[in-house]
């Protein structure tokens, strides 16, 4: 249940900054009907006749997504995470937030794996454009993008620092950070 309710409050955060990083889509609480509430409109799905946002405008969100993911992944993992109290990890905290962006927004997320193990065999890259991706974060790029056929796709480095690494590199020789990614995919205008 705490596990719930942390991924909840998680969720709202995430979903909320998205929001705020489109435009014509937040709703003044003067222009909500008294029937509907944030928590009703938040949780509604995405809707087909909802507009999809320019190339531009998904760039612009998916950097801020990427931001906000990565700094949270960070600080919860940093400040509430015990590895001794049986907690789930706070990355697969986070894989509930991606289900509510896919299902509020129509933006995927997902785990990336680039250096070091990967922890879920989703993790890996499975097209030629997360094989691309991770060849790139490799070479220490800020981050790697495509967008066809009305989906715009970003893939950017997350930080693996010495605490995460007792698992993705448990025969390193070295705690200096390493990268693992997080790939956004936002449907665009065609």
């Amino acid at each position: 249940m705490k596990t719930l309710s942390c991924s909840r409050v998680l969720a709202m955060i995430i979903v909320g900054i998205v929001i705020a990083g489109t435009k014509n889509c937040i709703i003044p609480a003067d222009e909500i009907s008294p029937t509907e509430t944030h928590q009703t409109l938040a949780h509604q799905p995405a809707s087909s006749e909802k507009p999809k946002p320019t190339l531009k405008e998904a760039r612009r969100q998916a950097k801020i997504l990427h931001t906000s993911i990565h700094a949270t992944l960070r600080v919860v993992h940093d400040r509430y995470y015990r590895e001794d109290e049986g907690l789930p990890i706070p990355a697969l905290i986070l894989g509930d937030v991606f289900k509510e962006l896919e299902d509020t927004e129509s933006i995927k997320l997902r785990w990336l794996a680039v250096e070091g193990l990967a922890m879920n065999t989703d993790h890996r890259p499975q097209d030629d454009f997360e094989i691309e991706a991770v060849k790139s974060l490799k070479a220490g790029e800020r981050f790697h993008e495509q967008s066809e056929n009305g989906l715009y796709r970003r893939a950017a480095p997350i930080t693996l620092s010495s605490h995460c690494l007792k698992c993705h590199m448990p025969d390193r020789k070295s705690t200096r950070d390493r990268i693992a990614g997080l790939i956004i995919a936002i449907p665009v205008e065609r």
